[in-house]
C-alpha cells in the first residue's frame, strides 16, 4: 500500500484539526476549491496544519462565497523531520520560488534569507516565500511547513545560530573533494544542522574567512562544476539529508517495522 495518497486534493489550513472539528476556509481557498477545482458540497480532501497530522475532511458550503471543512478522520500522524535550517542569499523571483519549493521537498525546517556583500536581490517578499513553501507542502505530501524568518545580514544570521548547530557552507573555492566523506567525517548525524548557500558571485574573502573561523563549521565542495545558487541548494540539501539528516533514520525505522507495517 502506498504511504501517501496523491489522488486527492491536499490543503494547508491554519486551524486546529481533530475529529469533529470545523476549519473555516479563507476567501482564496474557497474560490480555489469551488471555482478552479469545481468541488461541491461534500467533496472530500486531505488537510494538514503542520501540527496535528493529516486528516480527511469534507467541504461544506455556507453560501456562494464562503464555506468550511468538516474534519473527520486522521490519515497520518504528525512526523518529526530533520532539524535542518537553510540559510541562503536571496535570488530573483522565479529562482527564489524554485529554491523555496525544493527546500520544502527536501525537508528543510527553516528558511532564512541572509544578505551578503554580493547579494543581488535588495529585499525578500516573505509572504511569497511562505506561499511557495505551503504550495510545495500541499503538492508533495509534506506535513510540516518550514518556519520562514526575516532576512538578516550574514554576520547577524551566524551569531543567531546555536553553537551546537553544525554550519555546512557550500563554497566554490573549496578544494574539490568527496562531499559524502566530508559529511560522514563530521560525526554530526542526528544533530541540529544548517546549510548556507551563498550569492551568485560567491562569498567575498572577508565573509569566507569569517565562515571558516566559526567553530562547528564545515566547508563543503559540491564538485568540479560551478552550480547556480538554486541548483546548489538542492544538491547540498540532498547530500546532507542522505548522510546526516532524516533519510537514514526513516529508512532504518521502516526496516524495523517491516513491510507489513511500513
Amino acid at each position: 500500500m502506498a504511504r501517501y495518497d496523491f489522488s486527492g486534493q491536499r490543503l494547508f489550513v491554519d486551524a486546529p484539526l481533530a475529529a469533529g472539528a470545523r476549519a473555516e476556509l479563507t476567501r482564496e481557498q474557497f474560490s480555489y476549491l469551488t471555482t478552479v477545482l469545481r468541488l461541491g458540497e461534500g467533496a472530500r480532501l486531505l488537510v494538514f496544519n503542520g501540527r496535528d497530522g493529516e486528516w480527511e475532511a469534507r467541504l461544506t458550503l455556507a453560501s456562494r462565497k464562503s464555506g468550511g471543512l468538516a474534519v473527520e478522520a486522521r490519515t497520518r500522524a504528525q512526523e518529526g523531520g530533520a532539524d535542518l535550517h537553510l540559510l541562503f542569499a536571496p535570488l530573483k523571483h522565479a529562482r527564489l520560488d524554485y529554491m523555496a519549493q525544493k527546500a520544502v521537498e527536501m525537508g528543510a525546517s527553516r528558511l532564512a534569507p541572509v544578505m551578503t556583500r554580493r547579494t543581488q536581490a535588495a529585499r525578500v517578499n516573505l509572504e511569497r516565500l511562505r506561499a511557495n513553501a505551503v504550495e510545495a507542502a500541499e503538492q508533495c505530501g509534506v506535513l510540516t511547513i518550514p518556519e520562514v524568518i526575516a532576512d538578516q545580514p550574514l554576520p547577524a544570521a551566524l551569531a543567531a545560530l546555536a553553537p551546537e548547530r553544525l554550519l555546512i557552507f557550500c563554497d566554490e573555492d573549496a578544494e574539490v573533494a568527496d562531499p559524502c566523506a566530508a559529511l560522514d567525517a563530521s560525526g554530526a548525524a542526528g544533530r541540529p544542522l544548517a546549510v548556507l548557500i551563498g550569492p551568485e558571485g560567491g562569498f567575498d574573502p572577508a565573509e569566507r574567512e569569517m565562515l571558516i573561523a566559526r567553530p562547528n563549521a564545515l566547508r563543503l565542495s559540491l564538485g568540479p562544476r560551478i552550480l547556480r545558487a538554486d541548483t546548489a541548494a538542492v544538491a547540498a540539501l540532498a547530500l546532507v539529508q542522505a548522510r546526516l539528516g532524516d533519510w537514514p533514520r526513516r529508512a532504518g525505522a521502516a526496516q524495523r517495522r517491516g513491510p507489513s507495517e511500513a
